[in-house]
C-alpha cells in the first residue's frame, strides 16, 4: 500500500468515526461523547460503509469524483439525482476554491468529498426524524404552531441536548443498517430512535408549559 492511499484509508477511518462511532465496541456516541449507545453489529455495518470508500478509492485519485460517488445510490435516502446534486456541489465549490487547492494535498480534498457525502445521508434521514418529531408534539397539543416547534428544536441543537445528538446519530446507523440489509439492527434503531423521538417531543411539550 502506498504512503498516499494509506494517509486516505486513515481519513475515511477518522471522518466517518468522528463524533458517530466508537471504533471497536459497537458503541454509537452523540455529537458529545457523554452519551452512548451500544448496538452490536454496529462495527460491521461501518466497516462495510468505510469499505464502500476504499474500494472506489482509485476514482477519487483519477479525478473522477461521479464514479467515486456512484456507488453511493445503494445508501437509503440517496439515489442518482442526489448524487448528482453533491457532484455538482463540489465542482462549483473546487471551482471557487481552486486557487487555495491547487497544490493541496489529495487528502483535503478527499475531505470535502466524504463530508459533503456523509452530511447529505444525515441531513436526509435526521429530518425525517424531526418530522416525526413534529408529528408527535401535535398529536399531543395541537395548539403549537410548527415555528414554535422549531425553534426549540434548534435551541436543543444548539445546546448539543444529548437526546437530539444521540438521535442525529441513530437515524444515521438505521440508514446505514437498512443499506446493508441488516434487518435486525435497523429494528433496533428504530426502536430506540421511538424512545430518543419521545424524550425530545416531551422536552418540547415541557418547554411550552414553563
Amino acid at each position: 500500500m502506498t504512503s498516499d492511499l494509506k494517509i486516505l484509508y486513515d481519513a475515511t477511518d477518522n471522518l466517518i468515526n468522528q463524533q458517530f462511532y466508537r471504533e471497536g465496541h459497537d458503541t454509537i456516541i452523540g455529537r458529545t461523547p457523554e452519551i452512548r449507545i451500544k448496538i452490536r453489529k454496529s462495527g460491521q455495518i461501518i466497516q462495510k460503509f468505510k469499505d464502500l470508500f476504499n474500494e472506489n478509492i482509485e476514482y477519487f485519485l483519477q479525478g473522477n469524483y461521479l464514479e467515486f460517488l456512484l456507488p453511493f445510490k445503494i445508501i437509503k435516502g440517496l439515489n442518482e439525482q442526489e448524487i448528482t446534486e453533491i457532484y455538482e456541489e463540489l465542482n462549483n465549490k473546487f471551482e471557487l476554491l481552486k486557487d487555495d487547492l491547487e497544490n493541496s494535498e489529495a487528502v483535503i480534498l478527499y475531505t470535502f468529498v466524504l463530508s459533503a457525502l456523509i452530511s447529505r445521508i444525515r441531513d436526509v434521514h435526521f429530518s425525517k426524524a424531526i418530522g416525526e418529531i413534529k408529528k408527535r408534539v401535535k398529536k399531543k397539543s395541537n395548539k403549537i404552531k410548527e415555528e414554535k416547534i422549531q425553534d426549540i428544536l434548534d435551541n436543543l441543537f444548539m445546546r448539543n441536548n444529548k437526546n437530539i445528538s444521540i438521535l442525529y446519530n441513530i437515524s444515521y446507523l438505521d440508514a446505514l443498517a437498512s443499506s446493508f440489509n441488516y434487518n435486525k439492527v435497523a429494528h433496533v434503531c428504530k426502536i430506540q430512535m421511538g424512545k430518543y423521538m419521545n424524550r425530545v417531543v416531551n422536552l418540547i411539550i415541557s418547554s411550552m408549559n414553563n
